[in-house]
């Protein structure tokens, strides 16, 4: 698999892979977890209740909570984040799943891309949308960056993934050139909203990948 490197106009580099394993593209899982995935019947009332709720809304219990009910109050705590960091704010709930599976897609977490391209397609992004935040195999020789610059999305959408893509590298790559542009397209309340979504899921993508959490079986949602 080779390497690539592209610059920013911050200055920064970004190297990684011109294409993801197949793996990528499935729900299926590859390895065993690294922490127990505890069932419903191992965990406090509390978690328990949390547990129906998700069951409720998608179906089945996504295998990311399971893990993280090893540490109850961090399982409850993760839930209240993602209901106000997901939900329809400021920005629509399709457009920060896009942006969600955006980052899984550079972080190369197999569980993330799963579940947030799903959401994203549920929740209202178009089938060509979703694809376009993916290298494209017939895009040879091109970096991730370009995928979605190919994409059917407006200036603003963009504007958006480029910021995710530049807070990838680090925080310090969004320069004052970088959120000056970005202003002219997003009100501060949907900066707040997209580099919260943005660098939420850098830690997910992180906690999924490391613990080796396998994909949640698709679909998960009515």
């Amino acid at each position: 698999m080779r390497r690539f490197a592209f610059g920013t106009e911050a200055g920064a580099i970004y190297t990684g892979v011109d294409s993801f394993p197949e793996i990528f593209m499935t729900s299926a899982a590859s390895s065993e977890p690294r922490v127990p995935l505890l069932e419903r019947d191992q965990v406090p009332a509390e978690v328990a209740a949390l547990y129906d709720k998700l069951h409720a809304d998608r179906g089945v219990v996504p295998n990311m909570f399971k893990a993280l009910a090893n540490v109850p109050p961090l399982v409850l705590g993760v839930a209240a984040l993602l209901k106000p960091l997901m939900g329809e704010g400021a920005l629509p709930s399709w457009y920060k799943e896009l942006i969600a599976t955006r980052v899984a897609a550079l972080n190369q977490c197999a569980y993330c891309v799963s579940a947030h391209r799903h959401l994203a397609l549920q929740r209202g992004a178009t089938p060509e949308q979703v694809a376009s935040l993916e290298l494209d195999a017939a895009m040879e020789g091109k970096s991730i960056l370009d995928a979605f610059k190919r994409g059917p999305f407006t200036d603003k959408e963009k504007a958006g993934l480029r910021h995710a893509d530049l807070l990838h590298l680090s925080g310090n790559a969004i320069d004052d050139r970088a959120f000056a542009d970005l202003s002219t397209q997003f009100s501060h309340e949907e900066i707040v909203e997209l580099t919260a979504v943005a660098a939420a899921f850098e830690l997910f993508s992180r906690i999924n990948s490391s613990l080796r959490i396998p994909v949640t079986p698709l679909p998960y949602l009515p």
